[in-house]
């Protein structure tokens, strides 16, 4: 995730950090707070320094342990950016062209506005993922065409210089991951809202977490039903209460038939901000103490470089550039 706020939101939590969490037990894990990537957004640089120290201390009280995955910050691995630009070197500009979020977002802002680094990301993720021979990637389904062009340079690579990457797998989210804004619960719920009021940040005060969900859009019918067409507020706050728990979504209607929206909402509010609490005060702590985090940081980063650099100096090998004795 990128360092683009000064807190997550409970759809990166729900939709990312959770499954992350369960992904350590099984898999040498690597993450990483792509702050690279958020260069292609304008940033106040002691704004960004802090921003990417905010989003790994989420990720460690959130549950991703320095000490059984690898937590590392993109920027401190050289590696990242020098195996992008062999990448670029066979990737075709249509190809890159063609990418979906790039094509949205020129088109939205206009050709002048759109920098070089934001039609190359994709290229950049590529390296993300290859540089640690990954056999799968968790996404969701507006990255899947991310991981498929990365699939298609590690197939052309290794076709035209021999195995050199794994070829990895995308791993998409499940539908029901997929959290919405609390005012308007027909858009996914984003860091870059206009509104702070449909936003459940991870690092709210608990009693501005519950007020949000009170006041959360629902309906008219009164009936605590899931109907994603017709009942699209309700049914988030049902995802969200799902997915905080592990109950499932017909089990909670049960609960909550024939009591409406008041105390459905009371009993999700007691959800978020016992879900939560622990999980700001733990970051809190660690943000208080940031040469301890800076040095958690740059140890994760030394075991993620070795992997890297392994990995790019077989690529540097492979294609023909001189070794510096």
């Amino acid at each position: 995730m990128q360092p683009s706020a000064d807190s997550l939101q409970v759809g990166n939590y729900i939709g990312a950090l959770l499954q992350w969490r369960d992904l350590q037990d099984a898999y040498d894990a690597f993450f990483s707070v792509v702050d690279l990537h958020a260069l292609t957004q304008p940033n106040d640089p002691a704004e960004l320094r802090e921003k990417t120290r905010r989003t790994a201390a989420q990720y460690i009280a959130a549950g991703i342990e320095p000490s059984r995955s690898t937590l590392y910050v993109q920027s401190h691995v050289a590696a990242h950016a020098e195996l992008q630009w062999v990448l670029s070197t066979i990737t075709g500009f249509g190809e890159a062209g063609r990418m979906t979020q790039f094509k949205d977002k020129s088109s939205r802002y206009g050709a002048d506005q759109t920098n070089v680094g934001l039609f190359t990301y994709p290229v950049l993720m590529a390296a993300d993922i290859l540089l640690y021979q990954t056999d799968i990637v968790p996404v969701g389904d507006d990255q899947k065409q991310h991981v498929e062009l990365t699939r298609d340079l590690a197939e052309r690579f290794n076709a035209r210089y021999g195995e050199t990457f794994t070829v990895p797998i995308p791993v998409i989210q499940k539908d029901t991951a997929r959290i919405y804004d609390l005012q308007n619960p027909t858009a996914k719920m984003s860091k870059s809202a206009e509104s702070d009021a449909g936003v459940l940040w991870m690092l709210d005060d608990p009693a501005v977490s519950a007020k949000k969900v009170m006041r959360a859009v629902t309906d008219n019918d009164g009936t605590v039903r899931y109907d994603r067409e017709s009942k699209p507020g309700v049914s988030n706050l049902l995802t969200i209460y799902a997915a905080l728990t592990g109950r499932q979504i017909p089990s909670i209607e049960d609960e909550y038939a024939g009591r409406g929206y008041g105390d459905f909402k009371k009993g999700l509010a007691e959800v978020v901000v016992n879900e939560f609490g622990p999980v700001r005060e733990r970051a809190l702590e660690l943000l208080a103490d940031p040469a301890e985090l800076d040095r958690v940081l740059a140890s994760n980063a030394d075991r993620a470089a070795e992997v890297a650099e392994r990995t790019l100096g077989d690529v540097y090998d492979k294609i023909g550039l001189l070794r510096r004795r």
